[in-house]
């Protein structure tokens, strides 16, 4: 599920359209928090919340308990709210909730969060729970999405961030949605002009806009030594923040998708985003990369790439320091 069609639900939440069961399940579990939450704080009054509220864990309740507290009536309220965080502990038994789903209360509304795991579509309680209830699975997002979402979400909150700013975020904190949301949150009360740019973004959260992998693929894509190894050099004082067995595999991973891009017959800018998984944003950047490598460069870096991986894991003998190997490394791509 998108996080458009994860808002579709909650303004059906907010027009008070409520359905008895929610089974939130998947990877992404910032939209079970944000889903879940949303309920917890909008469906029930604080006058109605004290009565009206029961939160269970997986790991210290049973689905008959589950069961019997769905059935219980409302207390001066049209509706009461069962949460249950960390169903997934209950894997084995949750089956059993089905008769319950075909059956629900209609005053109650059943939010489960099935967390890093998703409902077998041939179990009974998956057919149960679509009849009356709604399942939601909230997977990953795509790498080439997390920067879109990101200006996305600040624009909605009018803030205002640039595609290089946001794309620093993504190369810092992974496809991580939870992580992303709490440094937002973070650099929202910072900015003074409502404006999330690079700077604020390295002086908050130790993330260089000059000195990351982003940049080192990008000099390595233009062939510019002094610029890759200035890069290197800053990256192999700084090893706890950059390992170099990460910035090996997302080179690697970086000539893959050069390799990918001269495959590729249509070179629109929205079809090469979306077959090699790249921000529209940085495509030219990757065009160009590709007039510098050809296919059988390519090849012969590729195998490169995976030796030098394996001499920083210790093998073929090599005893050279992490730092240098990675100044080698370069050193032989962009000369190759």
């Amino acid at each position: 599920m998108t996080s458009q069609e994860i808002d579709r639900v909650i303004n059906k939440v907010k027009n008070k359209i409520y359905s008895p069961i929610y089974f939130l399940m998947g990877d992404e579990t910032y939209y079970i928090d944000y889903f879940t939450k949303y309920c917890d704080e909008n469906i029930l009054n604080n006058d109605q919340t004290s009565f009206n509220k029961t939160i269970l864990y997986g790991k210290d309740t049973s689905v008959q308990e589950i069961i019997s507290v769905c059935k219980r009536y409302p207390i001066n309220s049209e509706y009461q709210i069962v949460i249950i965080k960390e169903a997934q502990h209950l894997s084995r038994t949750l089956d059993s909730l089905s008769d319950y789903a075909l059956n629900p209360s209609m005053s109650t509304i059943l939010i489960i969060n099935y967390k890093y795991k998703v409902l077998d579509k041939r179990k009974k309680l998956f057919k149960s729970v679509q009849k009356f209830g709604m399942i939601i699975n909230c997977k990953k997002m795509y790498d080439n999405q997390i920067s879109a979402w990101i200006r996305a979400r600040l624009e909605n909150e009018n803030f205002i961030i640039d595609n290089k700013a946001s794309f620093m975020l993504f190369e810092c904190l992974g496809n991580d949605l939870n992580k992303i949301v709490n440094q937002i949150e973070k650099l929202k009360i910072i900015s003074k002009d409502k404006k999330i740019t690079d700077h604020l973004i390295e002086k908050n959260i130790g993330f260089s806009k000059d000195y990351n992998i982003f940049e080192l693929r990008n000099a390595i894509g233009e062939k510019n030594l002094e610029k890759a190894l200035k890069i290197c050099n800053y990256m192999s004082k700084n090893i706890n923040k950059h390992p170099v067995q990460v910035t090996i595999t997302l080179v690697f991973n970086y000539f893959i998708q050069i390799f990918q891009l001269h495959s590729i017959e249509n070179k629109s800018s929205s079809n090469i985003s979306k077959i090699i998984g790249i921000n529209p944003y940085f495509v030219d950047e990757y065009i160009k990369a590709s007039r510098n490598y050809s296919l059988k460069k390519i090849s012969k870096i590729i195998s490169l790439i995976r030796d030098f991986d394996l001499k920083t894991k210790g093998y073929k003998g090599s005893n050279v320091s992490s730092g240098d190997l990675l100044r080698q490394m370069i050193v032989q791509i962009i000369n190759n």
